[in-house]
């Protein structure tokens, strides 16, 4: 699965790219048929201090599932993100199994 990584309003360090990449690539392990990801990494200009925003999009065939988490760091926003598309994977395959099945 190929993983792009866009950094918007600042310039994302190597480190943290890496660990952006590792993290979405776990989710070949619950949906074998994920074409890419796009994840967008963008600061927003607010004295909020949750002005991370994470978006995730995962095509798999015939749908994207897309995932938008504003928290105080990215790594956060990219674990919470992941974690709610692992279960949105996973009912995604089982649809597809279901709709199989009957």
């Amino acid at each position: 699965m190929k993983v792009y990584v866009q950094s918007v309003n600042f310039n994302a360090d190597k480190e943290l790219i890496k660990f952006t990449e590792e993290k979405v690539e776990t989710l070949t392990k619950f949906h074998d048929k994920i074409v890419d990801a796009e994840v967008f990494l963008k600061v927003q200009k607010t004295s909020d201090k949750e002005n991370k925003i994470t978006e995730v999009k995962i095509n798999i065939p015939g749908s994207e599932l897309i995932v938008k988490r504003e928290t105080k760091t990215f790594e956060e926003g990219v674990n919470s993100a992941v974690d709610n598309l692992k279960r949105q994977l996973k009912r995604s395959k089982e649809k597809l199994r279901d709709s199989l099945i009957s």
